[in-house]
Parts: C-alpha cells; structure tokens; sequence
C-alpha cells in the first residue's frame, strides 16, 4: 500500500487490508444489517454515500495514526468480509479499543479469531501497547467466547455510561508472549 501509515496484515487465510471505496456496499450492509449489529447500540448507516464517507473518514484517521482499521478478506477472495480496528488510543499510545464485526456467512469458521489474533500480535509488538479493551454486549456469546479465549478479562465492576447491556473486557500487562 502506499500510505505509509498503513500495515497490511496476512494470516495462514487470510488479508487484512486498509478499506478501499469499492468496499461501501459491504461496508453498508456491516453497519446496517440487523444480524450483525443486534448486539450493537448505534444507529443503522442508510446509504452507499455514508459507507463510502465512512471509509474516507477511517483511511483519514489511519493516516493520522489515530485509529488502525482493517478490512478482512480471505486470501483467494479480495471481497471484504469483515473488519477489525483499534481506536480509542490513549495519549500516551500505550491503551486502546478494538472493535471488529462480520459478515454473518462467514461466522463459525474461526475467521475472526484467526483476524484477532493478528491484530492484538501488531498491537503488542508494532504499536506497544500495554492495555486492550473490548466493550461487548453481555448476551452476545461470540464475542465474549472470542474474547475469553484470547485471553481477556471481564471487568465485573466496570460499565460503559450509558451503555448497561455492555461488559468490558481486558488483555492488560501483555507481552508478545499472550499469544
């Protein structure tokens, strides 16, 4: 890529790469469908201009350095299926939030673990960080499963304001060795 700022990620299956505007209309359909996003309190994006100002906005901060945003996609097919990202980064660039969601027929195949891995590998050796939080919905079992096996840790007596149905999730003091 040639946005210096960006670092593409490969896995035995699959591609992360920084979102391209041919990706709005599964960009829409990730922020609109209702499978996908009944776990999450945000309002639905509506139109292919919206998908498409979304992804100029997360290329925009991935050039600023202030998030890290992956596009998922098998090996054998560029087609996005998902996405993965850091945001949230503290001042210091020591803490930040990962969030990732989907394509609902490419679930239950060990593609987000396999994408999640990865990431939380170049946050801790690329990006040094020392705190990773996931902000989750408490029926939403995939991803507290996925969580839980990469070694996070529910937060009991911590709360998103405003959001009650979410539990926080931590990998804290890790070393390239969590994984």
């Amino acid at each position: 890529m040639s946005n210096t700022n960006f670092t593409e990620l490969n896995t035995e299956r699959l591609v992360l790469r920084k979102l391209e505007i041919e990706d709005a209309p599964q960009i829409l359909f990730l922020r609109s469908d209702e499978d996908v996003n009944k776990y999450i309190k945000r309002k639905p994006m509506t139109s292919l201009k919206a998908a498409k100002q979304f992804i100029l906005d997360r290329n925009k901060g991935i050039s600023q350095k202030a998030i890290y945003y992956w596009g998922i996609t098998l090996k054998e097919n560029p087609q996005l299926i998902g996405t993965i990202c850091f945001w949230n980064l503290s001042k210091d660039r020591t803490y930040a939030e990962i969030g990732y969601d989907l394509m609902p027929e490419s679930q239950h195949k060990g593609i987000m673990n396999e994408a999640f891995k990865e990431v939380i590998l170049f946050g801790i050796k690329t990006l040094k960080l020392i705190k990773i939080e996931a902000y989750t919905q408490y029926k939403n079992e995939g991803s507290i499963k996925l969580l839980l096996k990469n070694k996070f840790v529910l937060q009991k007596n911590k709360r998103e304001e405003g959001f009650p149905d979410n539990r926080i999730y931590l990998l804290e003091k890790i070393s390239s060795e969590t994984n």
